[in-house]
C-alpha cells in the first residue's frame, strides 16, 4: 500500500495525505476520509521509505540551555503535545548554558539529518548568526527575537513594566533588582530595561549599587540580597529576574529577620509552582511557555510544507500574577 493508493481510496492528492500525516493543514473533511482510508487499509509510512524520499528523518531537533528549568519544561511539553499526533518525534539536546554546545548541536541535528529544528534561545553572536544563516532545514528560536530567523518571544519589557508599577502602587520607593547577565537579551537586558525605564518614570531609578547580576539559581538570590541591603539597608523592593532568584531572595530576607511583603515586597518572572506554595505566595509574571512550544511546533510543521514561508516574529501575552508577596 502506497500514499497513491491511500489518496484515491480517500479521494484526495498524494500531497493531501502527506500533510494529513505530518499534521500539515487540511479541511475536516479531507482529514475524515484519509482517517477512514488509512483505518480501511492498515497503511503505515515507513520510516527509512521517507528519509530517502525526503533526505530527512520525522525527527524535530529541540535545543534547550538546561533540562531542570520550569519554562523548558513547559515549553518542551508544548512541543511534544503537539507533534504526538503527527508522524514526528523530538529529539532534545541539552547544552547546558554553553554557547558553543548549542552551535555543536545545531551542527550534529542538521548532520544527523532531524527535519527541523527548534531551539530555545540563550545568546546572539556572530557565530549564531552565521549558523542561522547556514542552517539547511526550517529553523525557529523561542524565547528570543533574533534577527534573521523565524522567532517565538515573549513580551519581558512590558511584563516588567507591569510589575514594576504594582509595586510602585503599593508605594514602594527604594528599589533594587537581581538580575542576570546581559548576554541573554530577553532575560538579561530587556527585564531589566522594563523596570529601570518605568522607575525612573517615576522618579524613583536603581542606582547601580542596587542592581546585583547572578545566574539562573537561588544561590543568586540569596547574594542579591546581601549586596542589595549592603547597598541600601532601607530597602523595600527587590525584583528579580526569575521565580528561582526570587525564592532564594525570599529565604535569605527570611534569615535576615525581615518580613515579607511588609518590610521589603518581592516578585519575580516565571509563575513556577514552587513560588505558589512559598509564605508568602509569590508574585510573579506568567509567560505562556506551554503555548510558545505549540506555537513553535505548528510553525515548523507548517514550514516543513512552505520552506520558503517569510520570516515572522510572534510576540507572546503575558499575566502579572499578584500574590502577598507585594
Amino acid at each position: 500500500m502506497t500514499i497513491k493508493e491511500v489518496a484515491e481510496l480517500a479521494g484526495v492528492s498524494s500531497a493531501a495525505v502527506s500533510r494529513y500525516l505530518n499534521g500539515g493543514p487540511l479541511s475536516e473533511e479531507k482529514k475524515e476520509r484519509i482517517r477512514k482510508a488509512i483505518e480501511q487499509t492498515g497503511y503505515h509510512p515507513s520510516p527509512a521509505g521517507r528519509m530517502l524520499r525526503a533526505g530527512r528523518t520525522n525527527q524535530i531537533g529541540v535545543i534547550v540551555p538546561k533540562v531542570d528549568s520550569m519554562a523548558v519544561a513547559h515549553v518542551t511539553e508544548g512541543i511534544a503535545e503537539r507533534l504526538k499526533d503527527t508522524d514526528y518525534m523530538m529529539v532534545l539536546g541539552s547544552c547546558d548554558a554553553d554557547p558553543d554546545r548549542e552551535l555543536e548541536y545545531l551542527n550534529l541535528m542538521q548532520a544527523n539529518n532531524v527535519a527541523g529544528i527548534i531551539l530555545m534561545g540563550t545568546v546572539y553572536t556572530p557565530a549564531h548568526a552565521k549558523a542561522f544563516a547556514d542552517c539547511k532545514v526550517p529553523l525557529l528560536v523561542t524565547g528570543q527575537n533574533f534577527p534573521g530567523v523565524h522567532c517565538i518571544y515573549y513580551d519581558d519589557y512590558a511584563a516588567a513594566q507591569e510589575l514594576t508599577r504594582l509595586m510602585v502602587d503599593r508605594g514602594r520607593t527604594r528599589f533594587g533588582f537581581i538580575g542576570v547577565g546581559e548576554t541573554d537579551e530577553a532575560v538579561g537586558t530587556i527585564r531589566t530595561a522594563g523596570v529601570q525605564d518605568t522607575l525612573e518614570e517615576a522618579g524613583l531609578p536603581v542606582s547601580v549599587d542596587c542592581r546585583y547580576v547572578g545566574s539562573f539559581d537561588a544561590e543568586s538570590g540569596k547574594k542579591g540580597v546581601d549586596a542589595l541591603l549592603a547597598a541600601d539597608p532601607d530597602i523595600d523592593a527587590i525584583i528579580c529576574a526569575t521565580d528561582t532568584i526570587a525564592l532564594g531572595a525570599m529565604a535569605r530576607l527570611k534569615e535576615l529577620g525581615k518580613r515579607v511583603p511588609e518590610d521589603v515586597s518581592l516578585a519575580g518572572f516565571g509563575d513556577s509552582w514552587a513560588g505558589s506554595l512559598v509564605d508568602p505566595p509569590l508574585t510573579t509574571v506568567h509567560l505562556y511557555h506551554n503555548q510558545c512550544g505549540t506555537d513553535a511546533a505548528n510553525y515548523i510543521l507548517a514550514l516543513l510544507e512552505e520552506p520558503e514561508l517569510a520570516r515572522r516574529e510572534i510576540k507572546l501575552g503575558y499575566q502579572v500574577v499578584e500574590r502577598k508577596s507585594v
